[in-house]
């Protein structure tokens, strides 16, 4: 069984900010599979699905960004995941052009709290990610403020195709492998000419 988590944080104030994304990639692949993604286990909203004939758990942790990785450890554990060939992390990342995607299976947690605390908690940072471009920050601006805030009106449309895009690397990753996946989505996305 694969266990693919999004990452954000709970609660209807922080729907839909920069540092949801991961949430809203689980929202979309529900929608997908036609399931939803409510049961409460592991400190997580979650959802059984199949994606391209295998056995997927959906998963939002619900312990807020920072300690994403209590919720992963325990499902890790509870269905023996092998978090190198059957966990795919979700999250936004502010060195990526919103709507960029970034998909690897192995790294450091490029200063995301959340992946630090999954790292911490699993031990080991070899597992997939898919990374979604949230921009970077203006200067003079807080980072926690800066990732806690709304896409501009002129981001919603990049950010949705990355979240479409986010869901088809995960089928992508399950059937073809995440080197196929990666070579799929890790193109540069060429700025729209207006």
């Amino acid at each position: 069984m694969y266990l693919i988590v999004g990452l954000g944080n709970p609660g209807r104030d922080y729907a839909g900010t920069r540092h949801n994304v991961g949430f809203s990639a689980i929202a979309e692949l529900s929608d997908v599979c036609g399931i939803l993604v409510n049961t409460r286990k592991h400190k997580a909203l979650t959802g059984n699905a199949r994606i391209g004939g295998n056995k997927a758990l959906l998963a939002m942790p619900q312990t807020y960004m920072n300690l994403s990785g209590e919720s992963v450890r325990a499902m890790v554990d509870y269905y023996q995941i092998d978090p190198e060939k059957e966990l795919i992390v979700i999250y936004d990342d502010v060195s990526l052009d919103v709507g960029q995607l970034r998909i690897r299976k192995k790294g450091s947690a490029g200063g995301h709290n959340g992946m630090k605390n999954i790292i911490r908690m699993l031990g080991t940072d070899v597992f997939t990610r898919i990374r979604v471009g949230v921009g970077a920050k203006p200067e003079k601006t807080d980072l926690a403020d800066y990732v806690l805030g709304h896409f501009a009106g002129e981001e919603q449309e990049a950010i949705r195709e990355a979240v479409k895009e986010a869901a088809e690397a995960v089928t992508t990753i399950l059937t073809d492998g995440a080197d196929a996946a990666m070579n799929r989505y890790n193109q540069a996305k060429k700025k729209k000419e207006g």
